[in-house]
């Protein structure tokens, strides 16, 4: 695991527009100083956490299920601990997986036990998710970007997700844009099983860093046991780090384990597309995008955005425009970024390191579009 707390002059902004209610979820905070600065902590763990083994083993067998039958309707879940491995909930699929098998990823299948309780997706679920109707719950999903770093995203959850990159290549070849000349880092936490030599001077850039900067690796000293013999694991329990590290809100739904036709994933890989495509229109420097569904109606309850006050044209306009350009309805959401498909393990690759802010074709929601405010 990694956190970096860093602090923003800028963010001030944020919290007084209310960037901080971002719920119950939430697992991060900001405390003013003399009203301007602000500390932002983003965290990120690698594809060894339990929980992260449980995310891949459930995307996995998506993936499988899609790239047989691009039909599928999936709701994976998959719980591990020490020797064993879990995975229920509900497939319906003419796919013929074989699951067990799927679920011996990056685990010994020697000594691991592996127990498989699948069933159908219930017909009242199934009226609400099939063809071009939405999903299951009410549901909010909100997205946010920023102009910090060329993936545009918050540059203390790409820093945090670059530190597991220098882990395994023992280098980084990465180079950063920073937009915020006099941000620092205040504290970079890691806890891990490696030499940290490898890994702090090589990702955060030298003048985020200051004879004040913290450093705490291994805090709590000896560090040996890990992974399921240390922890148990979950799917979805890791919904932050799969987005932007804290910075900003979720719509409480994870995304693993989920076919297209559960907002959950594509309502919020959409509006990925829409807020990135503003900022990266030049139309605002931070845009948040929030769309709401209820069950059984196509088009949602509510879009929303706000670019804190970052905007070149009114909040309004930009509203306007997303409107014109992206088609939140979830089956022309699956369309449109081709969702059904399974190949490649597509969806297995947004098991670990997050699903935003990734240059992988795969990823279509990181795919930009021009938007043009019209001329009065």
């Amino acid at each position: 695991m990694l956190c970096l707390c860093a602090r923003y002059p800028q963010l001030h902004l944020a919290i007084q527009n209310g960037f901080s209610s971002a719920g119950p979820s939430a697992t991060f905070s900001f405390s003013r100083i003399a009203c301007v600065l602000s500390s932002l902590t983003s965290e990120s763990v690698n594809e060894g956490h339990p929980d992260k083994i449980c995310d891949q083993v459930s995307d996995a067998i998506l993936d499988a299920c899609l790239e047989q039958d691009p039909q599928s309707k999936v709701a994976r879940e998959t719980c591990t601990e020490t020797y064993m491995v879990i995975v229920f909930r509900e497939i319906t699929t003419k796919a013929k997986v074989n699951y067990e098998k799927i679920a011996d990823v990056d685990l010994d299948a020697n000594k691991y036990k592996v127990l498989v309780n699948i069933k159908h997706q219930s017909p009242d679920t199934a009226q609400g998710v099939h063809g071009f109707r939405p999903k299951k719950k009410r549901r909010a999903h909100v997205r946010l970007r920023y102009d910090e770093t060329p993936e545009l995203m918050t540059l203390t959850h790409v820093l945090a997700t670059k530190l597991t990159e220098v882990r395994k290549n023992k280098t980084c070849p990465l180079k950063l844009n920073i937009y915020f000349n006099t941000m620092r880092v205040h504290t970079v936490l890691i806890s891990t099983q490696h030499n940290e030599k490898h890994v702090i001077k090589p990702v955060i850039p030298p003048q985020s860093l200051d004879n004040k900067t913290i450093f705490s690796f291994n805090p709590l000293g000896r560090f040996v046991i890990g992974g399921t013999h240390g922890d148990a694991g979950h799917t979805g329990r890791k919904i932050l780090i799969d987005t932007y590290g804290g910075c900003g809100a979720h719509g409480s739904g994870a995304f693993l384990g989920k076919d297209p036709t559960k907002v959950d994933r594509s309502g919020a890989y959409i509006v990925r597309q829409a807020a990135k495509s503003v900022v990266a229109s030049g139309l605002a420097r931070r845009c948040i995008v929030q769309v709401s569904y209820a069950i059984g109606v196509p088009d949602p309850v509510s879009v929303f955005v706000d670019t804190y006050k970052t905007g070149k044209i009114r909040d309004k306009d930009i509203l306007a425009l997303i409107k014109e350009n992206f088609d939140f309805r979830p089956g022309m959401i699956s369309i449109d970024l081709d969702l059904t498909r399974g190949v490649n393990f597509r969806y297995q690759k947004t098991a670990a390191y997050g699903h935003f802010g990734r240059d992988d074709p795969d990823f279509t929601w990181e795919t930009l579009k021009l938007l043009k405010p019209r001329k009065a």
